[in-house]
């Protein structure tokens, strides 16, 4: 499964042209723009299963870092602050690493 059988490849590209210059990364306004924010709670849960380059159940720093790149290969790898305000914006239960429960938390509040 792929994010575009997901999303719209217009509206990806539409997120990923926003955040092109570094440090402009902001998840909630990407999640607004690719389309994220209007799927429903199971369709989230795949997302965030593609993310999870790993599979551990976890996103951890490393895979926020190549996040863009998950949506469109050629986008920009995140800057350390981009990559760090990401985490600590979703990562509740300060364990250095967003679960499935914690993306859909910030994907749909």
């Amino acid at each position: 499964m792929s994010l575009s059988s997901i999303l719209s490849a217009d509206a990806i590209d539409s997120a990923i042209k926003d955040c092109q210059a570094p440090d402009s990364f902001c998840p909630k306004k990407f999640f607004t723009l690719c389309g994220l924010t209007k799927k429903s709670p199971a369709d989230v849960k795949k997302i965030f299963g593609i993310l999870d380059n790993d599979g551990n159940g976890f996103v951890e720093e490393e895979e926020l870092k190549f996040f863009l790149q998950r949506f469109s290969p050629g986008a920009r790898v995140l800057t350390d602050k981009e990559t760090k305000g990401f985490l600590s914006a979703a990562d509740d239960d300060s364990d250095g690493r967003i679960g499935a429960d914690e993306f859909q938390a910030m994907i749909l509040s």
